[in-house]
């Protein structure tokens, strides 16, 4: 039996409205109030009413448009010139245009329950991509109980209800933190902001693997920092200047993120203190600049190839089931200069 098409009019009998209002709806017109265009836009969507010719989004012939998100920074999140969101970026592109699909980036940058749900009904993308979770997760469980065309990348977190994909960061950090106690480091640092959800997994595998080499946890050891290298500098100065290089003076460095890493190895090297002779560094994330680094930087590897791939596949499968399960993708340990072994 043939799907039945839905027509402008039997829009505009669902809104209760005249066949007018809905075409200066689907054409955006200022005309128009923003909750009006909230409820036809939804509807359109629910009823598969192809709007997307009246409200171009991309070139013609792309099979889905897809809109990329990154929610208000917090930390790490929504800075778009970070080098590992841009590695990110580049996954669901590829991704993207390996099914056919346009993508656009948004230049909302949603802090509450409120900007998500208006982002959702007013967007003339088929699905939304959000980079990061920032602080949204319940905001986010709040929008899956009415919306079910958006992913998250982001961690996996208790009594999640939609979907999201990410690397495993407890065992990321488990493996940073297990490589250094190896290598007979004992005073190891975690260094970096542990506000945002997938930075205090990482966190949580830096514990797992003090306690399963017998080590002691110092909180003291646990060193704040945001994102950026300049941040991280500063820190590891402040580290240098509590500690000196005394006995038991800290001797391994577990970074949140390459960028992080590279800071900290900036403050050492102009203190004077030799990576990894005197200290070993290990980040996370292998953005391509952490090979060419001197020292050349040990880190934690994620597959945003593969992680581009799952957003995108998980996202265009969102219409077509009811429940989308989250993945999280493997991490590797990637050896090179900055912890000496």
């Amino acid at each position: 039996m043939a799907r039945k098409i839905t027509r402008l009019e039997d829009l505009a009998t669902l809104a209760g409205v005249s066949i007018a209002t809905v075409s200066r709806a689907l054409n955006d017109s200022p005309a128009i109030n923003l909750a009006t265009k909230q409820r036809i836009w939804k509807l359109a969507r629910e009823n598969n009413y192809p709007f997307r010719r009246y409200m171009p989004a991309g070139p013609i012939g792309a099979r889905a448009t897809i809109a990329i998100v990154v929610p208000k920074p917090q930390s790490r999140e929504g800075q778009l010139d970070d080098p590992f969101f841009l590695e990110l970026f580049a996954g669901v592109g590829e991704a993207a245009r390996e099914r056919g699909c346009d993508v656009i980036v948004s230049h909302v940058s949603p802090s509450t329950y409120e900007d998500l749900a208006t982002l959702m009904t007013t967007s003339r993308a088929a699905g939304v991509i959000f980079l990061g979770q920032s602080t949204l997760h319940r905001e986010f469980n709040q929008l899956a109980e009415t919306e079910s065309a958006f992913v998250v990348w982001g961690a996996q977190l208790p009594d999640q209800t939609y979907c999201s994909v990410g690397s495993d960061n407890v065992e990321g950090g488990r493996r940073a933190t297990a490589h250094l106690a190896r290598l007979g480091r004992r005073r190891i640092v975690f260094l970096g902001d542990t506000e945002a959800p997938e930075a205090g997994q990482r966190l949580q595998g830096y514990y797992d693997a003090l306690r399963q080499a017998t080590m002691t946890v110092d909180p003291a050891l646990v060193v704040p920092s945001h994102f950026e290298v300049e941040s991280a500098a500063a820190a590891a100065d402040a580290l240098l200047a509590r500690d000196g290089r005394r006995e038991g003076a800290f001797d391994g460095i577990v970074a949140v993120s390459d960028l992080v890493a590279l800071g900290a190895i900036r403050a050492l090297t102009r203190a004077g203190v030799r990576v990894p002779q005197d200290v070993s560094v290990v980040g996370y994330d292998n953005v391509p600049f952490a090979r060419y680094s001197t020292p050349a930087l040990t880190t934690i590897s994620q597959n945003t190839s593969r992680a581009g791939r799952l957003l995108v596949t998980k996202l265009l499968a969102a219409s077509a089931t009811d429940e989308i399960r989250s993945e999280r993708i493997a991490t590797d340990l990637i050896v090179r200069e900055s912890c000496g072994g």
